[in-house]
């Protein structure tokens, strides 16, 4: 089975202490759904359209615990915990095996 993966890119984060309540809860999330961080708060070099802010990677045994993991009551609550109007584009991809 193809490993799942979770991509987040951050347009802007004028204030990172905003995202202190959500990752409290999304890590230990993370971990329960079989995660794991593998970039987080690195170093970016963007290219034609990319924006250098923060990007996080994280890799799943499996797209579809990938999946499920999003999916979990734990996620959830730490996705209440986001501030409003945070922007962020996040994927759920699939690897090659």
């Amino acid at each position: 089975m193809a490993k799942g993966y979770w991509v987040s890119v951050y347009p802007a984060i004028s204030d990172p202490e905003e995202l202190t309540a959500y990752n409290k809860l999304a890590g230990p999330a993370v971990r329960a759904g079989g995660g794991r961080v593998l970039s987080n708060f690195g170093r970016v070099v963007a290219h034609e359209a990319g924006i250098a802010e923060r990007v996080v990677l994280i890799e799943f045994d499996t797209f579809e615990q990938a999946v499920a993991a999003y999916e979990s009551e734990a996620y959830r609550q730490a996705l209440t915990a986001l501030p409003h109007g945070f922007q962020r584009d996040f994927r759920i991809i699939e690897g090659i095996d």
